[in-house]
This record gives C-alpha cells, structure tokens and sequence, in this order.
C-alpha cells in the first residue's frame, strides 16, 4: 500500500464528484488484488486507487445528471456497466461482460481517496437516518447478503445456517433476523468473529468449525431450511449441503476455492436447491437502504476497526488477518 497525491477529478457529462466520508475494506479486494493477485477478466485489478465500498456527499455534478446534484448523499454501486447487454438492463451490472465494464477500485479509481469520480447512473440514495458508515457498509456487503437472503426466499419459518461469520457473514445472520428467521446458526474458524456475532445478537448458536460441526447443526435445527455460505472455502460449502433439511436452499456467496460435493447423495437424492450469488442488483441495493430505515438496523454495528486514510496500510493489515469485523476507512472523523 501507497499513498499518492493526486488532483482532484472534474465530472464530466453524466459524472459526479463525491467527497468520500467513508470507504470499507472488502474480503474480495485481500484475496484478488493481494492474495491471488488476478490480472484478468471482472477482478482483474489495473493499477488503480483502491476502495470498492464507498460512500459520501456529492460536491460537483458534471451536465447532463439528472437526479443527483450538489449535496446529495450517496451509496455507490461499485460496477459501471455498458447499460445495454441484458444483465445490465436489469440492474445487474456486476455481470456485465462488455469490455467497458468498470468497478471502482478494481479498473478504474475507486474510494480510498478523498474525492471518487462517479457515474450518476451508479449512485444509490443514502437515507439521512443512516450514516457514511452504513452507506459503505452496504456499497457491498450489506446489499451482497441481501440478495442472498432474498434469492433463498428467507423468511420466519426458516431456520438459517451462515458458514463464515466475517463482514459478509454478519450482515446475512443480521438481515435473516429481519426478514424473520426464528433460528440463526453460525459456524466459523475464528473464535473472535463468533464472540462477535453472539454480541451483535444476529445468531441464536454458534458452533466452531470442526469434524462433528455437521452432525451439531442438524441437531440444533432438525436441518437447516436455508444455508449461506460466506467463507468461500469447500469446507464450509460442504457444511452447508450437509447440514441442510431436504427442499432446503443453500446460496454460496464466499468467493474463491472450489466446490466438491458428490451430486447424487447430497444434492439430487436430497432435492437440495443450490444457488450461485455475486452481489446484488442496483435496485435491490436502493431498495436494502430503503428497508433497513424500516427495520431500525444500522449496518455499522459490524465494523470492529476505523482508521483515517492516512492509516490504510494498518486498516488492511487488521483486514487481512480475517479475524475482526468490518474495517473502515473514515474521512469524517
């Protein structure tokens, strides 16, 4: 990590400057950009100012902006897509594969700055019940465990299992709650992160990760109706097969690693429902800001770390350890 001066972007037609308030660290930026290190394709990082998750206040519109100006307080969706291939049509521009397709932080400048150039067409409202904090939480996370809980059909007659209680993790057990969810079982590695989870009362058990942790889980809920995977590992996504009721949806959301299940026993004989989940759509991001006023939740209750920009080096070397909860960078402080 490096800090550079650079000069302030001007809009240009269609554009807004938003003054960053506060960017969060994504498990994906550690693994991809630092670990994995991918040149190629969506994740293919080029060079550019990093922070996919941020959120501030518009302080220059370019012309041609149409429903933000000056003032506004935004969430930003992190994809640019080309806005006319079919996932793009429908909100999805994470799937766009047009060869402009651009994410913040990833391929083009992105939010560990004090100033990030936007696309108007990417900004989702931040109601003023929630804070710049909230606002990052959900440019990623928070909206990439909604769609998770809302493509598995969450709801109060469903017993939920979350393998991998990091940011991601945390958020699905918070908003299963919401949606209803009378039992919430979470399983992680990290001692720390389940302490966390218990804290934040989004989950009901936790179970350590281990050899019997299956054959637990199933005895605590009869079989989980609903199973998410965010830990990204095999281990974890077995967990989830194994530990699911028959008819039950399992969603892998983790990124990374494989998925080794043998088909006929675990997944065709137990009429098992097995989703493959990146992100979320623009609009069901706007309408997640919208329900979580509703729901009086406040996605920062998850972010354990806050550090200024200078301090960047330090908020992704806690990042990197996969022990704490979200990690933020705040400009506001």
């Amino acid at each position: 990590m490096e800090l550079r001066e650079v000069p302030v972007p001007v809009p240009r037609h269609g554009q807004v400057l938003v003054k960053v308030r506060a960017s969060t660290i994504c498990g994906s930026d550690i693994r991809a950009i630092y670990r994995e290190h991918l040149g190629v394709g969506a994740e293919a990082y080029r060079g550019v100012i990093a922070g996919h998750e941020p959120c501030g206040e518009i302080v220059a519109a370019g012309p041609g902006c149409r429903t933000f100006g000056v003032g506004d307080r935004v969430v930003l969706y992190h994809i640019v897509g080309c806005g006319l291939c079919a996932d793009c049509r429908n909100g999805y521009m994470i799937s766009c594969t047009a060869p402009e397709r651009a994410a913040y932080g990833w391929q083009r400048d992105g939010g560990h700055a004090e100033f990030v150039l936007a696309e108007e067409r990417t900004c989702v409202a931040l109601p003023d019940e929630l804070s710049f904090v909230d606002g990052a939480c959900i440019a990623c996370g928070f909206a990439t465990a909604y769609e998770a809980v809302s493509r598995a059909r969450v709801s109060g007659r469903d017993a939920v299992l979350v393998t991998g209680l990091g940011p991601v993790g945390l958020a699905v057990a918070l908003l299963a709650k919401a949606l209803g969810s009378p039992l919430v079982v979470g399983v992680d590695t990290a001692v720390p992160r389940l302490e966390l989870a218990q804290s934040l009362g989004c989950v009901d058990e936790v179970v350590p990760a281990g050899e019997e942790t299956a054959e637990l889980v199933r005895r605590l809920t009869g079989g989980c109706d609903v199973a998410v995977d965010c830990s990204g590992t095999s281990d974890g996504r077995r967990l989830c097969i194994d530990a699911a009721a028959r008819w039950g949806r399992c969603v892998l959301v983790g990124e990374g690693g494989r998925f080794d299940v043998p088909a006929s026993p675990a997944l065709i004989h137990n009429q098992l429902t097995v989703i493959g989940s990146w992100v979320t759509s623009i609009g069901r991001m706007d309408e997640l800001a919208q329900r979580l006023v509703r729901w009086s939740l406040r996605p920062e209750v998850t972010v354990t770390h806050r550090f200024a920009l200078g301090e960047a080096a330090a908020a992704y070397a806690v990042a990197d350890e996969g022990r704490s909860g979200k990690v933020a960078l705040v400009m506001d402080a």
